[in-house]
């Protein structure tokens, strides 16, 4: 991770954003979280998009993540969180809500210490054990 201190703060180069951002501790874990993506489950640096916009009930949000496929489909949404922030039915509330918009097949939250990932299946989630890798997503 390329670290530089600014007025005493720490900032780190988001890779695709292309430019330095303040390291927080949500910071780091989504650092960490899509790198590892990349590196050890076969994503494409190229289709992962960060702080995306959406609208939700009229108001403007922005989703931590998505996945994209080769057509540029949305196929997982990604909610990281701070180490010390549990992945409580609120969070997963945030990602289910955020996802009657983008209606992507796949959620992930993961805050560093813990990860779920649920498929979307007609009115219930399925629950995965194991983050799948990127082609186990598109088939």
């Amino acid at each position: 991770m390329n670290i530089r201190i600014k007025d005493g703060k720490q900032y780190v180069l988001c890779a695709w954003r292309r430019r330095f951002v303040r390291l927080t501790p949500e910071e780091l874990v989504r650092q960490t979280t899509l790198q590892l993506l990349v590196d050890e489950y076969g994503f494409s640096h190229n289709l992962i998009a960060v702080e995306v916009p959406i609208t939700v009930a009229g108001k403007s949000k922005r989703c931590d993540a998505i996945v994209y496929n080769q057509q540029m489909q949305a196929l997982m949404l990604l909610e990281f969180k701070a180490p010390t922030v549990p992945l409580t039915q609120e969070v997963f509330d945030q990602a289910a809500i955020y996802n009657r918009t983008l209606k992507v097949p796949y959620l992930m939250l993961c805050n560093g210490q813990n990860s779920i990932i649920a498929a979307v299946k007609p009115n219930e989630y399925q629950f995965l054990e194991q983050i799948p890798n990127y082609h186990q997503l598109t088939i």
